[in-house]
């Protein structure tokens, strides 16, 4: 927890263009996953071993932690590799381990890594922290708990002082903001059954995304379920009631999206960074929460809920396949060259047009995620108010872009 005492803001990172937008919009931890170790292995352009040192890097300059995930299912061919990913995150000072199977959790201990227990593990009382407490520091509770549950946890580990092996109260850790998964805490077997795909071990194939049809098998009568999309849940959202969530005594709230876009990681880490610290300041109320929701609704999204923290007993089903977020973007060209003194990138448009006034978005692996107004522009160097497919096109801008940068033009969905 950071040293202020507010709860922990910790935002995803699937590439390097997030970990850079994670850190920018105020996240206090990331967390990411190495090759096919985790669970969002096929979802994620993940990182390699080699990455660790630079992710720590940027990470410590920023005061941020950063947390490996390795909770997929271990098999015994798995274990040499775990190994070297763990001592090799250590050596790269990783602060910790995000595990739910005991071989990594044993090995993350025996060279004194610091471990977190993943939601893989579905912890729902007090005797389960009690038991993790020898091996673990943070653990993330079951995604099914009502908030009144979590605090009963809380507030249990505080009066009878269940300390992890660093010596301080063990710490919980629960999901804040994004995708849900229709199975309890993410254990899902569909995608196996229909694929050969293990969602266990990072590999899901997203069965329940998609539209089915009921056939009784007697009569062949076919009912197509055209209302909703009866095992894709609404995404979590808690912003509208971010304070009872503080006030359950947590002390890391995650924000869910490996495989999302850095432009979703930057607007949904800044809105909640903004919402806790407006807890704490006091001013916390529901006018800036109808702000606030504005905000996500514009970045990737299936529809809202609450989850079950409001002791909701039946989840909120989305009804359509994919987005229902109110902005999109639209892919418009690539940076060529940056002028430090002038502070001017130029891009070459590859795509769709640009004129002044547009809400422009830039990403990159050094960048993160950057959205603006253009105010004004060059066009093959003469002043211009569009550009085209095939313009070299130059922009003020207030930081530095590369060659890996590209550029999008934010739109109404």
């Amino acid at each position: 927890m950071t040293l202020t005492n507010k709860i922990e803001l910790m935002a995803p990172a699937g590439s390097f263009d997030s970990l850079q937008a994670a850190l920018d919009n105020g996240a206090d931890s990331i967390y990411f996953g190495v090759e096919q170790l985790n669970m969002r292995a096929r979802s994620t352009v993940n990182f390699t071993i080699e990455d660790l040192p630079e992710i720590a890097k940027r990470c410590e300059t920023k005061n941020v932690r950063s947390y490996l995930t390795l909770n997929t299912i271990i098999y015994d061919h798995d274990l040499s590799v775990v190994k070297t990913l763990l001592i090799k995150a250590k050596e790269a000072n990783i602060t910790a381990v995000i595990a739910s199977d005991q071989a990594v959790i044993a090995m993350a201990r025996s060279i004194a890594m610091e471990v977190h227990i993943s939601t893989q593990l579905n912890i729902t009382n007090i005797e389960t922290i009690r038991f993790y407490s020898l091996f673990a520091d943070t653990m993330v509770l079951s995604r099914e708990l009502s908030l009144r549950q979590v605090k009963k946890i809380t507030e249990q580990i505080e009066k009878e002082q269940i300390k992890g092996p660093n010596g301080n109260l063990v710490e919980i850790e629960i999901f804040g903001h994004g995708a849900l998964c229709m199975a309890v805490s993410g254990k899902c077997y569909l995608s196996l059954h229909s694929h050969n795909s293990s969602a266990n071990r990072g590999a899901c194939k997203q069965n329940c995304r998609k539209k089915y049809t009921v056939i009784d098998q007697e009569t062949g009568f076919e009912i197509e379920l055209d209302n909703e999309y009866m095992m894709s849940p609404k995404d979590l959202c808690t912003i509208d009631f971010l304070d009872q969530v503080i006030d359950s005594g947590i002390q890391v709230l995650k924000l869910e999206g490996r495989g999302r876009a850095p432009e979703y990681v930057a607007t949904v880490t800044k809105t909640y960074r903004e919402a806790i610290d407006a807890y704490y300041k006091g001013t916390f109320s529901k006018e800036k929460t109808t702000v606030w929701m504005e905000a996500l609704n514009t970045v990737y999204n299936r529809g809202f809920w609450s989850g079950y923290y409001l002791g909701q007993e039946l989840g909120e089903w989305s009804d359509i396949p994919g987005s229902a977020a109110t902005q999109k973007k639209v892919y418009v060209g690539k940076g060529t060259h940056y002028f430090p003194k002038a502070e001017v990138g130029q891009f070459k448009i590859e795509a769709y047009d640009i004129k002044v006034g547009d809400k422009i978005l830039v990403t990159g692996p050094s960048r993160g995620a950057q959205e603006m107004i253009i105010e004004e522009m060059f066009v093959n160097d003469i002043a211009g108010e569009k550009a085209t497919k095939g313009d070299d096109c130059s922009l003020k801008l207030p930081f530095r872009i590369r060659m890996s940068d590209k550029l999008y033009k934010i739109v109404e969905a």
